[in-house]
């Protein structure tokens, strides 16, 4: 996999080389390649923004200047160009396993007031942002993607069923996590994990993952709901009966019961 960052600022990306990301550019030969836009301003102060027609606050970078930075960069068959903008759909889990199956990822980082739209027409393939927030620039976001990218990775994980598990991996929030000790401050490890027993322990996760995915993303849950739990195994369907169903909460399944 190769990413490429088309930038202002090359040293944000330095972060690049620790955890995660750092594994896959170290040691399993990844690649990430960053450019700055100011060889390609065109001019001797190295300026690559100019103000917006029909006036206002901010820069915009000019469309010329992307073009010919793209141009620089070898470019596999199977690439993709991202610009991040706020007005943009938020990055998901299945965007970034679509990216992850790519040879090549180019990264168009603006800052201020963006990119020119003609060349967000006709010089890039998808944009994304991060959520309903604005930011000073592309950067943050692309370290964002990078990272989630990485973790799909071959390899890059120390453990492949980690990515399997995570969040919106299986279309819901993960279940939550405890280590020991067994009891802090008063507060024990719910008895189902430290039973021993694994299908105990598989159906509370899922359970508490169904629950955790209706409290905090409902949207999520519906489509579980109807897309999911049809195919699941009778137990699974009984958990997420339960959790639709908060009076059968830790009642075992009726023997004739049907969903």
């Amino acid at each position: 996999m190769r990413f490429d960052a088309l930038t202002l600022f090359p040293e944000f990306f330095e972060v690049t080389r620790l955890g995660v990301t750092g594994r896959a550019f170290r040691d399993l030969g990844h690649e990430l390649h960053t450019h700055s836009y100011r060889p390609f301003a065109g001019n001797a102060t190295g300026r690559v923004d100019a103000s917006p027609f029909g006036g206002g606050p901010g820069m915009v970078l000019r469309p010329e200047v992307l073009k010919d930075a793209l141009a620089s960069i070898p470019r596999a068959a199977n690439a993709r160009v991202i610009h991040f903008s706020p007005a943009a759909p938020p990055l998901r889990h299945a965007d970034v396993v679509e990216l992850a199956r790519l040879d090549q990822v180019i990264l168009v980082c603006t800052r201020y007031e963006g990119l020119d739209q003609r060349a967000v027409d006709t010089l890039v393939d998808q944009e994304f942002s991060i959520g309903e927030a604005v930011l000073s620039g592309g950067e943050l976001p692309a370290l964002f993607l990078m990272d989630a990218v990485c973790r799909l990775l071959p390899g890059v994980l120390g453990n492949e069923a980690s990515a399997e598990e995570d969040s919106f991996a299986t279309g819901l929030l993960d279940h939550p996590h405890y280590t020991r000790p067994e009891v802090w401050e008063g507060l024990a490890v719910p008895p189902a994990l430290t039973s021993g027993d694994h299908e105990a322990i598989r159906l509370w996760r899922l359970r508490e993952a169904m629950a955790r995915t209706k409290r905090l993303r409902p949207d999520l849950w519906e489509a579980f709901l109807k897309d999911q739990v049809p195919t699941l195994a009778k137990a699974d369907q009984w958990a997420a009966w339960q959790v639709e169903h908060p009076e059968e909460w830790g009642k075992p399944k009726a023997r004739r019961w049907e969903p």
